[in-house]
């Protein structure tokens, strides 16, 4: 038996033998697309076609400026030719490192599929209007919560945040809440967006495009395949 604060041979064999053969169809060059976000709305719509749970749940890893990681669960708000775009509190820790250090990475996981997206690049933020109009487009007691919460800051316990939450219900008693000066969206500006499709035996499809003229001012994108 594992003593206190330790982890059990049993887990540890079990986590050394855990594997999945992945059987499914492999990714050639011939099957992508030119333009990445095209092949990415292709692989997100199959997502959301097979009912995945939460299929625009992606990874942010960020870092400070002496290279300290931290990476979360965010969601995807929307995509187009200009980058990936979600939303948070610009006062919270991802918030701060990307003011700080606007380098990021995105990972999307869809198991069921066997497949993950990987997508690096700067970051800048939205304009207003834009976060506006998406937090004007939230639930009302989802407005109220951006407002409520000092995120990532450490609370005494709970009831502060509910006292908290009250206060501001109080302060908005209409439906209509303003946009908090300290919260809205960030867009991820793509440098590279690596496409992952799983095959047997660990032989993995790994393409990866790449902005022809660096991602200051991408242009075209040139893929190359890696090794997995």
């Amino acid at each position: 038996m594992a003593g206190p604060g330790t982890v059990s041979g049993k887990t540890q064999a079990a986590l050394a033998t855990l594997r999945q053969e992945h059987q499914v169809h492999g990714l050639n060059e011939t099957d992508l697309a030119a333009d990445p976000i095209v092949q990415f709305e292709g692989w997100l719509r199959e997502a959301m076609e097979h009912n995945l749970p939460e299929p625009n749940a992606m990874t942010l890893a960020t870092a400070t400026l002496d290279g300290q990681p931290s990476a979360r669960m965010v969601l995807l708000r929307g995509f187009d030719q200009r980058g990936f775009v979600f939303y948070t509190n610009y006062e919270s820790r991802k918030g701060s490192e990307l003011s700080a250090n606007p380098r990021a990475a995105l990972v999307f996981h869809w198991a069921e599929l066997a497949r993950q997206v990987r997508i690096t690049g700067r970051v800048e933020r939205v304009s207003h209007e834009e976060s506006e109009t998406y937090f004007n487009s939230r639930p009302r007691l989802s407005r109220l919560g951006a407002w409520a919460s000092q995120q990532s800051r450490p609370i005494a316990d709970r009831s502060q945040l509910e006292e908290r939450l009250r206060q501001v219900e109080a302060e908005f008693p209409g439906d209509e809440t303003p946009l908090p000066p300290f919260w809205g969206g960030f867009r991820v500006i793509p440098a590279t967006i690596e496409f992952w499709q799983g095959r047997p035996n660990r032989l993995h499809d790994r393409l990866r495009y790449v902005a022809d003229q660096g991602e200051e001012q991408p242009g075209g994108w040139r893929i190359e395949r890696l090794s997995p």
